[in-house]
Order: structure tokens, then C-alpha cells, then sequence
């Protein structure tokens, strides 16, 4: 198991990177998050949906991805409220009750899928989830000690050395534990080292001698880039000016499918910040009303109109979408506590949310490139289009002009067709290796920095203690 000293610690990439390499090694592996808290969701078949980070270790593994993969799924939405996500359905009831009713109800679900899994599958690579630090979240934990208990699994605690204090965050993450959860604790990995190696000086041995647990890797700062699972990682991303400009929504949902623009994407929130954009992306959100006015408070609505009477391309995604266009109503209370309001209008579309919600995959053909895409929904609207709007595919991409909105995810994970809409905005278009190949880097060089003897024996053998 992969725990961290925080949020954003690199987790998910790292379990990643286990994953292929084992695989590699003729092991039949698969990944295992008991609880995810992100709005990146994915679906996996027949109609389910789990956190993406679990999608993509399940492509790392080369296993069909499941939902005992990520049997929990918390998706944060606006006024402190969040839906509950257990085995790819959302559960309206659970997603009532306060936090720590949840988790023992939970539990047991956690426990059978684990279980599941460890029965198909030669070894599980698990992920934790934020830090086994919090003490006043510990007794209902299901997403970190208790789950390696359950599994009897040895216990990687990694964290972000690029953000300073990583000494003391493994070992006051360490002393946090009560005895029996620290000795879980079997290897500690430096992870998104930058620089020279000599400068850590006798810090790894220090660190040995101070706590009893080996350092078992310094992984250097990769420029590989995955899609990313949570919202701290877009800390790191450029803000500002640039290329293509991503309105970072405070409820945004579904982030990682950018993933593929690399250095073209900037994350904007201010108006200033569309100058010089080619390109205006406004992506999805757990919270469309809320997200809506808070995109006419910061004036970033009406800049968003600015640019598209420029002649700029101005792309909708799901919530994005419905934005993008007129009346959106919630008479079910989808959202809260129902409500009604009028989106930008530069799109000739209406929404409702309704109670049920669409969870599939897509396979399309878009009539204007005649590309073949694949795409995936996860959406409570129902939106019908006006007279003013062109639909290109009914019920999934509509355009108006230089606006376009959809709700398909991942389009732009499809390499031809993002290349067209580079081309569209006059932007570069740039070749990135598919994502088999930027696994097979990253476990490459993950592995090239692990005491990797060590690690494979802690996964073989398991617990000696």
C-alpha cells in the first residue's frame, strides 16, 4: 500500500507506476482505493463510474477497470454538501447522512470489494487516501490504516519533497500512528526530488536512523505527464496568460481530461487572464448554479462573450455547457435546494437536472472532422436545443458559431481530434506518446529509483512483522 504524508503527495502517480512495473514482471495486479474523494470520475461498464485516478491504474495494470477497484467515491459538491458514490451508483441516502455516519455503513462494502479483488487478481497495489496522520479522523478511517490491516499489507509512506519540511512530515506523519499502524510502515520514498541527489547529503540515512524505516526510494521529478486526480495538483499548473485558457471553476469536475494540452494549458480565474488566449475552455462542474454565479461575480461570463465576438473558439464541456447557454432549472433539487437561472446565452441550449443520472460510455463519429471518438457522460441535465444552435450529434455537441458544447468527457484525449482543435485556434499541434507508452516511461524510471529488490520482496512476501 502507497500511503502519503498529504493530499498531493504523488499517490496515485506512483501506484501508477507500480502497477506497470509488476505487470511487467508477469503478475496478474490490479489497484485498489477504498475511498476517493475527487469530482474526476470515469465509467467503467455496464454504466458505472469510479474515480479516474483507478481508471487509469487499471490501464497501468492492463485489467479491466471495476468498481471494486474504488468501491467509495465522494464527489464534493457546493454549501459543504457531497454525493456518495458506492459500487459506481450514486446512493442518495448515504449521501444525506453526516460524514462520520457514513463510514461504518461503508465499511463492509470497502471489505467485500477487497476482498473480490484479492481473489482474482495475484497482487493489489493499494492507494491511501490524504494523510493516516489525522488523528480526529481515525476512528473512522476506511481509507488508510484500516484497510492495510485488513489486507496485511506493508505500507509505503511517500511524500512531496519539492514542497519542503518532507523529513518532518514522514516523521511526524510516523509518530502520529498508534504502534501497531506504525509498524505497517515498511519504506519511506522521497518522491518529486529535483536537482542534484548529493544534496541530500546523510538526510536518507538521518531519517533511518530516526525512525527505523528505510528509505527505499528518491524518485526525481518525472516530466511525464499522467492525468492528475486532485485539485492541489493544479497548484503546479500554470496560471495566467497562455495558449489555452481553462476557467478553474471552484467545483470543478473532471479536470484530468486536459491532460493531453501539456504546456498550452493555463488555469484562469480573472478576467486579465484570457488576454492573449487562443483558445477558451470552460470545463465541467459538480455545482453548475453555484459556478455560474460565481462566473458572473468575477466578470470572467461576460470575457468569456468578449471572446467568442472576437472569433476566438470557446469550448463547453458538460456543466461548461450548460453555462454556455440560456435558462437551467433544477426543480428536483439536484443541486441543493433547487433553483433556476439563465446561463451566458452563447449557446441556444436549455438544461434541467433531473433526478436520474446518465452514466455511459460513447463511441461517435464527429460530422464536421469525421473523426471517430470516444467519449463518456456522467451528468444529472437534460438539455434541448433552440432554433440558433447547430446540433452536431443530438443530445451530445452542439455548435453556434465558433461555440461548441458538449457532454462528452475525453474527447480531447483523443489525439486527432484534439490536434483539430488546435488547428481551429491556430495553436502548434503537438505529438505526445499515447498513454501506454507514458506508463511504460513512468515505471521505467520509477523503478530505475526504488531499492527495487527490496519493494519486490515487500510485495511477494508481504508481512514479516
Amino acid at each position: 500500500m502507497v500511503q502519503g504524508t498529504s493530499s498531493g503527495a504523488g499517490k496515485s502517480y506512483l501506484v501508477a507506476a507500480l502497477l506497470r512495473a509488476f505487470s511487467d514482471a508477469g503478475l496478474r495486479v490490479a489497484p485498489f482505493k477504498a475511498q476517493n474523494m475527487s469530482n474526476n470520475a470515469g465509467v467503467v461498464r455496464p454504466g458505472l463510474e469510479i474515480g479516474r485516478a483507478q481508471l487509469l491504474q487499471a490501464v497501468a495494470a492492463r485489467a479491466e477497470p471495476s468498481v471494486d477497484m474504488n468501491p467509495v467515491l465522494i464527489k464534493p459538491e457546493a454549501g459543504g454538501r457531497s454525493q456518495v458514490v458506492v459500487l459506481g451508483r450514486p446512493d442518495p441516502e448515504l449521501s444525506a447522512l453526516p460524514w462520520q455516519r457514513r463510514k461504518e455503513r461503508l465499511w463492509p462494502v470497502v471489505q467485500a470489494a477487497l476482498e473480490r479483488l484479492q481473489g482474482r487478481f495475484d497482487l493489489l497495489i493499494l492507494e491511501g487516501a490524504g494523510s493516516p496522520a489525522e488523528v480526529n479522523l481515525r476512528r473512522g478511517d476506511i481509507a488508510n490504516m484500516r484497510v492495510a490491516q485488513a489486507a496485511r499489507a506493508p505500507v509505503l509512506l511517500t511524500c512531496d519533497i519539492d514542497r519542503g519540511g518532507a523529513f518532518a512530515h514522514l516523521l511526524g506523519t510516523l509518530a502520529c500512528l498508534p504502534q501497531r499502524d506504525r509498524a505497517l510502515v515498511q519504506g519511506f520514498l522521497l518522491n518529486r526530488f529535483r536537482g542534484d541527489p548529493a544534496l541530500l547529503g546523510s538526510g536518507p540515512r538521518w531519517l533511518e536512523r530516526r525512525s527505523g524505516v528505510p528509505v527505499l526510494g528518491v524518485i526525481p521529478w518525472l516530466p511525464v505527464p499522467l492525468p492528475e486526480e486532485d485539485a492541489a495538483d493544479l497548484e503546479r499548473r500554470p496560471t495566467g496568460p497562455g495558449p489555452v485558457a481553462i476557467v478553474r471553476l471552484p467545483h470543478l469536475s473532471n479536470f484530468d481530461e486536459f491532460a493531453p494540452l501539456g504546456q498550452l494549458a493555463s488555469w484562469v480565474d480573472r478576467p486579465a487572464q484570457l488576454e492573449g488566449a487562443s483558445w477558451v475552455i470552460l470545463p465541467g462542474s459538480k455545482s453548475t448554479l453555484a459556478d455560474l454565479d460565481w462566473l458572473r461575480a468575477t466578470g470572467l461570463a461576460a470575457a468569456i462573450a468578449r471572446a467568442a465576438q472576437a472569433g476566438l473558439p470557446v469550448l463547453g464541456i458538460c456543466g461548461g455547457m450548460q453555462m454556455l447557454g440560456g435558462p437551467i432549472t433544477d426543480p428536483w433539487g439536484v443541486e441543493g435546494g433547487g433553483g433556476e437561472a439563465q446561463g451566458t446565452g452563447l449557446l441556444d441550449l436549455a438544461t434541467s437536472f433531473a433526478p436520474q443520472k446518465a452514466v455511459r460510455q460513447r463511441s461517435l463519429t464527429d460530422p464536421l472532422s469525421q473523426l471517430p471518438l470516444r467519449g463518456y457522460e456522467i451528468h444529472h441535465g437534460e438539455t434541448v436545443p433552440g432554433s440558433r444552435v447547430q446540433t452536431l450529434v443530438p443530445g451530445l455537441l452542439w455548435r453556434q458559431g465558433n461555440v461548441f458544447g458538449t457532454y462528452l468527457h475525453g474527447l480531447l484525449e483523443t489525439p486527432a481530434y484534439l490536434h483539430s482543435w488546435l488547428e481551429r485556434a491556430g495553436l502548434p499541434v503537438q505529438v505526445q506518446e499515447d498513454l501506454d507508452a507514458r506508463l511504460d516511461a513512468v515505471a521505467t524510471q520509477v523503478r530505475a529509483h526504488l531499492d527495487w529488490p527490496r519493494v519486490w520482496s515487500l510485495a511477494t512476501e508481504g508481512l514479516r512483522c
